[in-house]
């Protein structure tokens, strides 16, 4: 059996002002083409599939999506495994899943034989098998959705706690014990190969500037020591740099895209593996995904800066790009820089700036400048800091201004 190991698609995604969705879907279709190329029987989502972001009329048009490019590797026997990860909205995901068991027969119980040619969306733990094309063994896949209170801890009491910490600590002892329950249950005993699938944060695992959207604090850190001998194979999902976890079957593949900053020096790619009657068979294979671009420009020196650029980025209409810029007042415009940079980095997603003061004579306090009035000279002030505001905007808060002045006691 070939399998395919992916995880992070975050579907319908946006990065600051961009949308990515078209980079996504991009990256999804490269992922149903290899499924072709090398033949693949099951392919792995490990978790994260939509983004929080996503608004419902963009959630069915990805599902249609999905539908055009996938209808060929499901036409042919293909199966899609995925679970829910910690950016996937619970309430859409049980939906979608119970839709989805209305077109096609649910798993009834633990451990059932699944059809192939159909996705599987797991929103709680869950143990499945699907045959070998040949029919000669199956394999078992337990599939581990995101540690939250909802999915993991049951009744009123597990799911009162008083910090974080605690929280934490619960979840992680019912994670434990769910997938333990998995692996004692009589339909994961005996032989024939097996696969977890986690969307989870691992011990030793690294990562970018922190996890995707997420700070250290708030996340579910568990150990996974035993999972090399207990499984064939670790599909794991969350952490969005590729790379394994003690042993090379333990891996985590990666987002499919460049989602943010703290990526901008990963490589991005899918694991390729096969599995035979008695486990691995040969070395898992890295296939690479191109990514979009990411990086930060800072512009210091406008007239010098803005020059340089240009021959620097001649091609940057697709990269991510992080703008922090720095002018003068009185030598450089403002309004006419933002536009020369967007025509150069016309997918910044993000921008800030800096005014570092008017060329001229300096003013400091007790030396105001004496022919200006108070009206005049913070009008002055307000149309140099609204440059980057439209021009309705600009008005409105002048005018605004101009009422608190006027309502000002005479002096």
């Amino acid at each position: 059996m070939k399998l395919l190991h992916t995880a992070d698609w975050h579907l319908n995604d946006r990065l600051g002002r961009i949308d990515r969705t078209d980079d996504l879907r991009a990256a999804v279709e490269r992922i149903a083409k290899i499924c072709k190329d090398e033949k693949v029987d099951v392919l792995i989502v490990a978790g994260d599939l939509f983004s929080e972001l996503a608004r419902p009329d963009a959630l069915r048009e990805t599902i249609y999506h999905w539908q055009q490019v996938f209808s060929d590797f499901l036409g042919s026997g293909g199966t899609i495994l995925t679970l829910t990860g910690n950016h996937d909205n619970e309430n859409f995901c049980q939906t979608l899943r119970h839709a989805m068991s209305l077109a096609a027969p649910n798993i009834t119980k633990i451990g059932d034989r699944v059809p192939p040619g159909r996705l599987y969306l797991a929103a709680e733990p869950t143990l499945l098998k699907v045959a070998d094309r040949t029919g000669n063994f199956d394999v078992k896949f337990v599939l581990m959705p995101y540690p939250t209170p909802t999915r993991y801890l049951r009744g009123e009491a597990g799911q009162k706690y008083t910090s974080p910490g605690e929280k934490h600590r619960l979840l992680n002892t019912a994670f434990a014990e769910a997938l333990d329950g998995l692996r004692r249950h009589t339909e994961f005993q005996g032989t024939g190969p097996s696969v977890l699938s986690a969307h989870v944060h691992v011990q030793g695992s690294q990562f970018g500037t922190s996890p995707f959207r997420m700070t250290a604090d708030e996340d579910v850190i568990l150990a996974a020591d035993a999972w090399a001998a207990q499984f064939d194979y670790v599909a794991l999902g969350h952490i969005h740099k590729p790379q394994f976890i003690g042993r090379e079957h333990v891996r985590y593949s990666g987002s499919i895209e460049k989602m943010d900053l703290g990526e901008r020096n990963d490589v991005k790619g899918v694991l390729l593996f096969e599995l035979g009657p008695k486990g691995l068979v040969g070395e898992v294979k890295v296939l690479p995904l191109p990514s979009s671009p990411i990086y930060e420009v800072n512009v210091f020196d406008p007239p010098n800066d803005l020059p340089r650029l240009k021959a620097e980025f001649p091609d940057a209409q697709q990269d991510l790009v992080n703008l922090h810029i720095i002018y003068t007042a009185g030598r450089d415009h403002l309004e006419e820089l933002l536009r020369e940079l967007d025509a150069i980095f016309p997918r910044w997603y993000a921008r800030d700036w800096k005014e570092t003061g008017r060329v001229g004579p300096t003013l400091t306090i007790g030396e105001a400048d004496r022919t200006r009035s108070f009206t005049e000279t913070v009008n002055d002030y307000l149309s140099q800091e609204l440059m980057g505001r439209s021009e309705e905007e600009r008005e409105e808060l002048l005018r605004l201004a101009k009422e608190l002045i006027d309502q000002m006691p005479a002096t």
